[in-house]
């Protein structure tokens, strides 16, 4: 039997626990636990991976959501393979030290529905940019 998947509350509550390889991924029937809890998810092969599709009435709101990823990936210290476009933002996860899935990958899933169910507020309105950003 199969163990319970954390609550999508519970998964985006957590915080991703450093990888240092030498496990086994997740297996199919565990990511498929998983992925119930991130709606609009889909897992995919070579690797294995979770994907989402995120749409938007226009490039910039495309721009802006591939950025929000991107500074969460990077405060959560576990990175996603983003593409962006006009209209479009397709954000992908897997653990590369162990070449598939571990329950970061669902945590961070949680952590992007979450951002994409925020109201979009343009940049001008905004928060100042990150101290990283050259001239902040």
């Amino acid at each position: 039997m199969t163990p319970q998947a954390p609550t999508t509350q519970e998964l985006a509550g957590k915080t991703c626990e450093p990888c240092r390889g030498g496990i086994p991924p997740m297996d199919r029937a565990m990511a498929a636990s998983y992925l119930v809890q991130v709606p609009g998810w889909d897992l995919k092969e070579n690797p294995d991976r979770i994907e989402r599709d995120f749409k938007f009435p226009d490039f910039a709101q495309a721009q802006a959501f591939a950025v929000q990823v991107g500074n969460l990936c990077e405060a959560e210290g576990h990175h996603a393979e983003i593409r962006y476009g006009w209209g479009h933002c397709s954000v992908a996860f897997w653990t590369h030290k162990i070449r598939g899935l571990h329950e970061n990958d669902f945590v961070m899933a949680a952590k992007v529905n979450g951002l994409a169910d925020a109201p979009y507020v343009p940049a001008s309105v905004g928060t100042p940019p990150p101290p990283y950003v050259q001239g902040a």
